[in-house]
């Protein structure tokens, strides 16, 4: 009888680590926003990912940083399922973005570098036209891009009459409007002058805070990339050739910044 009950005991302890394991496997994967494996990118023959490995935690913010043309982009865009890897994998809470490619439309936000909007509408009714066409809460969402955007009465003004600044800042009130679980921002504030890009980069640091929402982005602006992000990703011929927080990564390579940081890693300090 004692063996049986021993057995018994056994088996219940068994099975009760067991569930313990998986429940620390579920927050754990549930703590992960995104995560990537061995991504690759061929087009044609120019190979523009390899091997590329990262993830992100829920409620980070992520950048991609390197020059122009080392894949930030086609990081993004694989990412929001606008273009297929030719191997690797990638998930967006859990959900593969080549398997499910319309469950993660429905959780995330993407932002181009090269975004326009409809010179012909105002900022409001572009802003009105793209919370319809989301599905969106549509008075929520109005709400909360004229709070983002900071552009006030200028709403109501053709967006043709926009400064290029102007326009950026009402594009990122667009992407974040929806509250979206992951926010992708292709070079948010490229271009712009220094009271627009301090602008937004104050919106998607403070709308992190208050909203809990994930963002990735990608810069070859390290000082802003520094300025924003949890951890970075050092980017380079389509590869991640180094990544960590930015005080850390300039603590151990004796960076001032950094760019001095890539400069040193690539060779080219």
């Amino acid at each position: 009888m004692g063996g049986i009950n021993s057995l018994i005991c056994c088996r219940q302890s068994l099975y009760t680590a067991s569930a313990e394991n998986r429940a620390h496997e579920e927050v754990k994967s549930l703590s992960i926003a995104v995560n990537v494996e061995g991504l690759t990118k061929r087009f044609g023959n120019i190979q523009a990912l390899s091997d590329v490995t990262f993830n992100i935690k829920e409620g980070e913010v992520y950048g991609l940083i390197g020059p122009n043309g080392a894949g930030k982009t086609t990081t993004l865009r694989i990412i929001s399922t606008l273009i297929l890897p030719t191997s690797g994998s990638a998930t967006v809470f859990g959900i593969d973005v080549v398997r499910q490619p319309d469950m993660i439309r429905k959780i995330l936000s993407y932002l181009p570098e090269e975004a326009g909007v409809y010179r012909n509408l105002s900022g409001y009714e572009y802003l009105q036209f793209m919370a319809k066409f989301s599905g969106s809460d549509t008075k929520e969402a109005l709400s909360e891009a004229a709070e983002i955007s900071g552009l006030g009465d200028r709403l109501q003004d053709k967006a043709k009459t926009y400064s290029k600044g102007m326009k950026r800042r009402l594009l990122v009130a667009r992407a974040l409007m929806t509250k979206p679980r992951l926010a992708i921002l292709d070079e948010p504030a490229s271009g712009l002058d220094v009271l627009h890009a301090y602008h937004i980069r104050k919106i998607i640091k403070r709308y992190v805070k208050d909203s809990g929402v994930t963002v990735l982005l990608s810069s070859h602006n390290m000082l802003e990339v520094e300025y924003l992000c949890d951890r970075v990703a050092l980017v380079n011929k389509g590869k991640i050739v180094l990544e960590g927080k930015p005080a850390e990564l300039k603590a151990q390579h004796g960076g001032a910044n950094l760019e001095e940081v890539f400069a040193k890693v690539v060779g080219y300090a």
